[in-house]
């Protein structure tokens, strides 16, 4: 095994997540992943597809990630690295979907319709 790569997204976010054999670095846009995120929930939720499948300290993972706000790119990263882990072994899949670690989560920001403030907010009526 040398390098796999997967692609993992969430509302605007898209993260291309590289894993390989290694010691349990993490590494986000060139950044250590604890200085990236800078709060414990948010790594732990980068972290959790490694404790679900008992993979922690194994693979070296390498991000990058683009877009959107820290926690669409946190669910991104955690889809990219569910997706690689189950390129490696085919095993891990039952445990990750169990988890909802495989499933891409489909809500995106509505759009701005015409004639209408935003995208359901109309205008104030006046009636006179």
């Amino acid at each position: 095994m040398d390098v796999i790569n997967a692609l993992g997204r969430r509302k605007t976010s898209i993260a291309r997540v590289y894993i390989s054999k290694g010691k349990g670095k993490v590494t986000i846009n060139d950044r250590d992943s604890k200085e990236y995120v800078n709060t414990e929930f948010l790594h732990n939720k980068i972290m959790h597809p490694f404790a679900v499948t008992e993979t922690d300290g194994k693979y070296d993972v390498k991000v990058n990630v683009s877009g959107g706000g820290i926690n669409g790119q946190v669910d991104a990263i955690a889809l990219g690295i569910s997706r690689a882990l189950v390129k490696e072994n085919a095993e891990y899949k039952p445990a990750l979907k169990a988890e909802g670690l495989m499933t891409r989560d489909p809500r995106m920001v509505e759009r701005k319709k015409p004639g209408q403030k935003k995208a359901r907010k109309r205008f104030q009526f006046s009636k006179r």
